[in-house]
């Protein structure tokens, strides 16, 4: 023991570890600051997870058009503990992107951003957008069908900008088209640069965290004044505040222990998504959509009236990053705690609710077709008609399916058609499908009358 004592003052004389960190693990909190003060924290270790998670994926990842996709299968079926590496990468970032969301909301419920932590709001916002971008570039390395052709939607969202549209597409691209140029270019955005933002955003965040202190729990009535709440500030630290290890530090340990043990427990038992198809320009049937963290303003744009699209990708991200910004500036002084901000509350509950609904729209998807839908059974024909049956099948290989449901199997876009039969005669339903209409193409020049027939059969049994 003892030796062990003089290696480590060696160590330590030599180094200055206990000059350099001593400050920061004794320097004073407020006390009170419990389990709501975790989230931070918790994202830092999900950070770190991610740094770790994504050098060791490095080693095997190929980041050329050719290679990247079988690069990737290989590392989830094939290398030793590639399936728990790729999924602790995956379920990181969602990880990382949950802690983060709800530190940002908790800091505006207890309005954590007022003076003098109003740089740290900031920084800390722009950690929350260079986080989704983090997520968003990681998609496309997959260099399946679905990471690509979201990135192609995505330039062509950027494109449509005024002034800047084409410049901004090219730079995300790295050309006029996609292709194994852009698969580079958007490599050294989630290897180097982000991540390079990233370190430098989150040492600047914790410094000022130090230097200004943790915000002491609000208290109805007790408010903040820029003239007095520096000192009044200290003097709570000198007469309440404690030590922030161990006696705040063992929460967030805790708390990001738990969190990473879930990742990879999620990592294990559920694993990473499987791969699409591998990148085809010339396969249209897809339906791109990104991870569900990008899931929710997939769903806004996907619902938005076209006339208004084209300004709200302008004004709706621009709107958003202004008022996030601008909120500390705006609100820098006064009450606090929640139940004295009772719009704060309100807003922030609006806000949820609206992200979550957006959320499952997206993942019901009622705007786009199902390619993945199965062939209809013999057990939802509901008949021994060979005609029905022939018709019933001809509804699938025709694509119908894709758009109608039929007995809870199927997609959104078009009517559900269980029980068509019931409300629409031989002559509507002729109508229908040779001419189309309201988006659905016209079958008449497809179908052949053999074919037009059988299906007619099919829709008229459904009842």
């Amino acid at each position: 023991m003892n030796t062990l004592k003089k290696i480590w003052h060696w160590i330590d004389d030599r180094s200055g570890f206990t000059e350099i960190f001593g400050p920061l693990l004794n320097h004073l909190v407020p006390p009170g600051a419990k389990w709501s003060y975790v989230f931070g924290s918790a994202t830092l270790f999900c950070l770190i997870l991610q740094v770790v998670t994504g050098v060791a994926l490095s080693l095997l990842y190929q980041p050329s058009s050719a290679e990247a996709y079988q690069s990737l299968q290989f590392i989830t079926h094939q290398a030793a503990f590639g399936h728990i590496l790729r999924g602790m990468h995956y379920f990181g970032a969602s990880g990382m992107i949950i802690m983060v969301s709800i530190h940002m909301i908790r800091v505006y419920l207890t309005a954590a951003y007022k003076f003098p932590r109003e740089m740290a709001w900031i920084s800390g916002v722009l950690l929350f957008f260079l986080t989704i971008a983090m997520g968003f570039t990681g998609q496309l390395l997959r260099w399946d069908s679905n990471g690509v052709w979201s990135s192609v939607v995505a330039a062509e969202q950027l494109g449509r900008l005024p002034f800047i549209g084409k410049w901004a597409a090219r730079l995300l691209l790295g050309g006029d088209t996609i292709g194994g140029h852009t698969l580079s270019r958007f490599y050294s955005y989630h290897v180097f640069i982000i991540p390079i933002i990233i370190f430098l955003f989150v040492g600047y965040h914790l410094m000022l965290v130090i230097r200004n202190g943790i915000s002491e729990p609000p208290k109805a009535g007790r408010v903040v004044d820029p003239k007095t709440y520096r000192q009044w500030y200290q003097n709570l630290l000198k007469s309440k505040g404690v030590p922030f290890w161990p006696y705040a530090a063992w929460r967030d340990v805790l708390f990001g222990a738990a969190t990473i043990i879930v990742i990879i427990g999620m990592a294990y038992f559920i694993g990473p998504p499987e791969l699409t198809t591998p990148p085809d320009p010339s396969h249209l049937n897809t339906t791109p959509a990104p991870d569900w963290y990008m899931l929710s303003i997939f769903s806004l744009f996907a619902l938005m009236p076209p006339k208004i699209e084209s300004y709200m990708i302008i004004i709706g991200p621009m709107l958003t990053i202004i008022i996030l910004l601008a909120l500390p500036f705006v609100s820098n002084k006064g009450e606090r705690h929640p139940i004295r901000r009772p719009w704060a509350v309100f807003g922030s509950a609006c806000v949820i609710i609206f992200v979550f609904a957006l959320f499952l729209l997206g993942e019901k998807s009622p705007w786009s077709p199902r390619f993945k839908s199965q062939p209809i059974t013999a057990a939802n024909i509901h008949s021994t008609n060979p005609e029905v049956i022939a018709g019933g099948a001809l509804f699938y290989k025709k694509g119908c399916l894709y758009c109608h449901k039929i007995d809870n199997q199927g997609g959104y876009k078009g009517p559900d058609l269980t029980q068509v039969g019931l409300r629409l005669s031989y002559s509507d339903l002729t109508i229908r499908i040779v001419n189309g209409g309201n988006n659905m193409p016209a079958y008449g020049g497809i179908l052949n009358k053999k074919e037009l027939t059988a299906i007619l059969a099919f829709l008229q049994s459904r009842k």
